[in-house]
């Protein structure tokens, strides 16, 4: 039952394609889900949803869909809208680009200074991952892409052995991720595949202890993102 309030009509479409959801985990499950629809743009920036009615696309109750949708609130990709549900955000081209600034200036420091400090072997080690954001980007999967960044960054960061700079970092980049209301389209696929590519040849940079190359290459690959 919708919560007190809580409208549950003449709201935009949602997805034809609902997503199972394990009751095992039902929150997690269920956040999951909206990111996807998120990342995937299924769920329109400025439009507003109610709990009720994702829960039922979804096939669990509202309770877990608020859960969730609070935590994607504190990840500042909705915002709760009293009575009603909760609204995506609408990020602008701008603030994608003031997004790519403040990330450039945590990660190219610590990028320069893990440059002359892992081994060739280390870096190798991460080549696995390099390689699953190429997959996920020919097949054109917005989703799995944006999975498999993050999981790339998380580990080059990694190798600071500061946890909480990789914290900040990957809620930066989740933040980069969700849908642009203005400004570029969605990443194409042939976007998708140019920026996986951008991971090999930054981890061929730091092999190399190319430092010029490197800050480069982060940089731009931020611009990008």
């Amino acid at each position: 039952m919708p919560a007190r309030g809580e409208h549950t009509h003449g709201e935009p479409p949602l997805p034809r394609r609902p997503r199972p959801v394990v009751r095992a985990s039902v929150r997690g499950q269920v956040l999951a889900a909206l990111r996807v629809a998120l990342v995937e743009g299924e769920l329109a920036p400025g439009a507003v949803y109610s709990a009720p009615v994702l829960g039922e696309r979804l096939g669990v109750s509202a309770t877990p869909v608020r859960e969730a949708m609070q935590q994607l609130a504190a990840e500042g990709a909705v915002e709760v809208v009293p009575n009603r549900g909760f609204r995506v955000v609408e990020r602008s081209e701008r603030q994608l680009a003031e997004l790519a600034e403040v990330r450039a200036l945590i990660e190219v420091p610590v990028m320069l200074r893990l440059t002359q400090s892992v081994s060739a072997a280390r870096w190798a080690e991460l080549r696995p991952l390099a390689e699953a954001t190429a997959v996920a980007a020919a097949c054109g999967d917005r989703a799995a892409y944006a999975e498999s960044d993050r999981a790339f960054h998380r580990a080059l960061l990694g190798l600071s052995g500061n946890q909480q700079l990789v914290q900040v970092a990957d809620d930066l980049h989740r933040r980069a991720q969700w849908p642009l209301i203005s400004g570029p389209l969605p990443m194409r696929r042939a976007d998708l595949v140019s920026d996986a590519a951008e991971h090999s040849a930054l981890l061929d940079a730091l092999t190399a202890r190319d430092a010029t190359k490197v800050q480069s290459l982060v940089r731009n690959h931020f611009a990008g993102t």
